[in-house]
């Protein structure tokens, strides 16, 4: 089974930047992360889960939400075994956890991903 594990969260001024990286755990040999495409979500205490951004296996289908359209970058690296989150410009309503997903489609929705991480917290706060 795919185990995922999100890191690079931390605390950040507004206007700051952030890297998380959502890798395959070592714990689960011969499952890569190119075999399958990679969502970020996040959510926020009292909302709900959201997604971020999404990469499809080929790399060909990239998807942002709205919100950071312009300031995130999602990106992977075969080689590595990890897929990226680059996020710039941060603002407060950034805040939250973020979660990686693996699953078959590209797609901000939760529904369609089948393995989760732990999460990583993000604040973004003077």
């Amino acid at each position: 089974q795919l185990q995922l594990v999100e890191s690079g969260g931390g605390l950040v001024q507004p206007g700051g930047s952030l890297r998380l990286s959502c890798a395959a755990s070592r714990a689960a040999p011969g499952f890569t992360l190119d075999y399958y495409a990679i969502g970020w979500f996040r959510q926020a205490p009292g909302k709900e889960r959201e997604g971020v951004s999404c990469i499809s296996r080929d790399n060909d289908d990239i998807v942002y939400a709205d919100s950071v359209k312009g300031r995130f970058t999602i990106s992977r690296d075969n080689a590595e075994n990890t897929v990226y989150l680059q996020m710039n410009s941060l603002k407060p309503e950034d805040t939250a956890v973020y979660f990686c997903a693996a699953g078959p489609i590209s797609i901000l929705e939760a529904a369609p991903y089948d393995y989760w991480g732990q999460g990583t917290q993000v604040t973004v706060s003077s």
